[in-house]
């Protein structure tokens, strides 16, 4: 940016726009001095109307002006002269916020008119949503510091968490952790674009500053123990290097290692916990049949809702023994005795076994495991502790589906009773969990959304003070409803563009950001959306390095980096 810009002079006035569309503002700089998710203010009145560019257009008053190039034909002077005449550029603004701030401090009539304006406005103002428009040649700045702190908040205020910077002037841009983890929220990026690593940031500010108890589900183990950056090869920090004290390793299976590191218990499920819903979330992936519920209820109202999976585990398939008459019938111990004897068809009983041993063999399932692990997992994250779960060996689809939907299950249920307990008044609030889901199409895509508990956490829970962060690359393929319910959405790069539909459904301003998300830089931009920021903002995103966590331990917030240390960073030196 110029000097003019760092005077805080007007960059340009409004010449039209509506609430409906974005407002047009005429740019008196040259062009490339603004860029595209610019944060401006319009100044109208005692009114300020807080906005984002969305778009920069070129123009002419006359076609002919902009397609000969009068600067080869005419000296510089007089060209420079033309040019300021007959071509120019506009902004369009997406205008989100106004607030009343009073009369000019410059204004003749200031020292008249504020204490009139003061006795009509006894209570501090807000910003609030746009409901009205700026007058015509009403002046556009960019933003300064005091703009970009009155919207989003003080970064040395408590419960604010800078995730970055206004990419021009690098003014902080904080998240209030404590709205942010009120409704469930989403971070989406195409593979590369930096999304693992704003989310062990955001994560690190929860842990670090007390504000809800987080349950990562780590399909790749990726945020408990230190790990190597497979584009530029360099040390990324884990959240369990870090918070020794706060943040369990817990890894799934007896004898689990999670890159070469022993984790503080491992998870181990036992059979009796196994319940038909958890069997049926897996229709899909084990390609069960209409009949399965019916098979399944059989089994429940024969053995309980403990002994079901241990009992129809035990049976075989095929087994079979002569009667008195030397006639072949089916084994006590087979399928078909049991279906027989329950009323339920033996092809279909038989088919669900034969597809219920991948789940049967699963290592991790046993019947006396040595410690009550999924009730330690509650315990911790009740007592506002943090856990990392490490799927260790066990990376299928059908591992991460089964056991993430188990311990969701139990969770529900437990967080409901604590908050039920808590309004009755027999029980203090319960502290708020954020349960972290990466690969969250897979949970939660319209075909699985209806039979996990993922879904209902999504629609429901955050009244019981549970909520989800969903991490994924194809927020397309997440369920519309579910997608809807997120408050915050944070969006890397993306290009495919029913992604990008997605991340901005049921967003005002939806089709001005659409260009933008398409033009963010690969790695280190992002947009920031919903409920956990006052309006739509472009930033650049604090690095994840060692400087972020001296600054997030001492308390402090990160400086801007320079652009060196970026590229350093970046791999490209």
């Amino acid at each position: 940016m110029n000097s003019k810009n760092n005077d805080n002079q007007p960059i340009g006035y409004v010449i039209g726009g509506s609430l409906k569309d974005n407002l047009r503002v005429r740019l008196t700089l040259p062009p490339q001095e603004i860029q595209e998710g610019s944060f401006v203010v319009a100044k109208s009145g005692s009114w300020k109307f807080y906005g984002l560019v969305t778009d920069i257009q070129l123009g002419a008053t006359d076609p002919r002006f902009a397609d000969e190039q009068s600067e080869t034909r005419f000296p510089p002077a007089l060209a420079a002269q033309l040019h300021g005449q007959t071509l120019y550029a506009n902004l369009e603004v997406l205008s989100a916020l106004m607030m009343d701030v009073g009369p000019d401090p410059a204004s003749p009539t200031y020292a008249q008119d504020y204490p009139r304006w003061l006795e009509d406005h006894p209570e501090p103002s807000h910003p609030a949503p746009v409901k009205t428009v700026p007058s015509h040649h009403a002046q556009v700045f960019v933003a300064e510091a005091v703009d970009v702190a009155e919207i989003f908040g003080d970064p040395d205020q408590e419960g604010n968490f800078v995730i970055g910077y206004t990419p021009e002037q690098q003014h902080p841009i904080c998240i209030h952790l404590g709205r942010f983890v009120q409704r469930s929220s989403g971070i989406f990026g195409a593979t590369g674009s930096g999304k693992s690593f704003l989310t062990r940031m955001i994560l690190a500010g929860l842990i670090q500053y007390n504000r809800a108890a987080v349950l990562v589900f780590d399909m790749h183990d990726e945020y408990g123990y230190d790990d190597t950056a497979s584009d530029t090869s360099q040390k990324v920090v884990g959240l369990r290097s870090k918070f020794t004290a706060k943040v369990s390793i817990v890894g799934l299976g007896r004898g689990a290692s999670i890159r070469g590191n022993t984790p503080d218990y491992n998870l181990e499920i036992a059979e009796k916990d196994i319940r038909p819903e958890d069997i049926e979330m897996l229709t899909r992936e084990l390609n069960l049949k209409e009949t399965t519920p019916a098979t399944l209820e059989a089994l429940v109202n024969t053995f309980s809702p403990q002994g079901w999976y241990r009992a129809f585990k035990q049976m075989k398939v095929g087994s079979t023994i002569e009667d008195e008459d030397g006639k072949r019938i089916p084994a006590p111990d087979s399928v078909a005795a049991w279906a027989n004897q329950a009323g339920v068809n033996v092809n279909a009983a038989e088919a669900l076994h034969n597809k219920l041993n991948r789940v049967f063999n699963k290592p991790y399932i046993v019947a006396n495991p040595a410690a009550d692990s999924l009730f330690n997992i509650i315990k911790t994250l009740e007592s506002g502790r943090h856990i990392i779960l490490s799927f260790a060996d066990y990376e299928t689809d059908l591992d991460y589906l089964l056991v993430t939907n188990l311990l969701t299950r139990r969770i529900r249920s437990k967080w409901e009773d604590l908050t039920n307990q808590c309004r009755s008044g027999k029980a203090p609030e319960p502290k708020p969990l954020v349960v972290a889901v990466e690969e969250a199409h897979k949970l939660l895509n319209r075909e699985m959304a209806a039979q996990t508990t993922f879904s209902t956490i999504a629609r429901e829970m955050r009244k019981y003070y549970v909520t989800l962060l969903i991490v994924d690359q194809r927020p397309s393929q997440i369920y519309d409803e579910v997608m809807s319910q997120l408050g915050t959405r944070i969006s890397g790069w993306l290009g495919d563009e029913s992604d990008i539909h997605a991340v901005l459904s049921g967003l005002a301003g939806r089709d001005a950001l659409r260009g933008m998300l398409t033009r963010l830089q690969p790695k280190e931009e992002a947009l920031l959306l919903g409920w956990g920021v006052p309006m739509p903002i472009l930033v650049r995103s604090r690095r994840y390095n060692d400087q972020f966590w001296v600054d997030l331990l001492r308390g402090k917030k990160q400086k801007p980096g320079t652009t060196k240390q970026m590229i350093e960073e970046l791999g490209y030196e």
